[in-house]
């Protein structure tokens, strides 16, 4: 996903700046625990990515695993063939096709990649996006991060949840590109050994390493 995805939010009158912020920390907060309770996720998923106009580029499936704290796996099926893996400390980018291994340093702005958040850091939310939150009838609920910071790997990003359970999300980049994810088979909390989130890949490939 680092490649692949590789403003919802206005600003109003002054005068409405203390309510704002204080439905925005509440937002926060009510993400941020959600995500907490969340020791373990797996699910299996479906991506479209669409260009600035709505029309698709690209639709593909695949699995992924997290675990807190910080532990991350990704694969997308053929015939875009793509595994992201992340220890806590490095994420490990293996494209087959490319023949290719890039590995880099878990900084602020890669855990900042959306379905990174699944088994990173969960407090300060909002200090790093602005959050509101939509409801739709008693269980569905819609949270969408803006981020504060200009070098972000997203403009915006909504999470959708139904009770709990993430089901989809949303994002837009800077170019209008849009990357749609729907999760099914969800499993939470269930034991997942850490040797799930290994990553092997042939010798012969080449070793991108990033800088620390």
């Amino acid at each position: 996903m680092i490649r692949t995805v590789s403003t919802f939010v206005t600003v109003l009158a002054l005068a409405l700046s203390g309510a704002i912020a204080w439905a925005e920390d509440t937002a926060a907060d009510r993400l941020a625990d959600i995500l907490r309770s969340y020791s373990t996720f797996e699910a299996s998923f479906s991506q479209t990515v669409m260009d600035s106009d709505g029309r698709v580029m690209q639709e593909t499936g695949g699995e992924l695993k997290a675990k807190r704290p910080g532990l991350f796996y990704w694969e997308t099926r053929p015939p875009a063939r793509q595994f992201i893996v992340s220890d806590g400390e490095h994420v490990t980018l293996y494209d087959p096709d490319l023949e290719q291994v890039t590995i880099q340093a878990l900084d602020d702005q890669v855990a900042a990649t959306p379905a990174l958040l699944l088994s990173g850091e969960t407090q300060g939310l909002s200090e790093i996006y602005e959050i509101s939150e939509q409801r739709y009838g008693d269980r569905t609920r819609e949270y969408t991060l803006v981020p504060r910071s200009e070098d972000s790997l997203f403009t915006s990003l909504t999470m959708i949840f139904y009770g709990d359970e993430l089901q989809a999300m949303r994002m837009e980049d800077s170019l209008g590109q849009q990357t749609e994810l729907e999760f099914g088979s969800v499993r939470i909390n269930e034991p997942v050994p850490d040797s799930a989130f290994t990553l092997d890949y042939p010798e012969e490939v080449d070793v991108i390493q990033g800088m620390d």
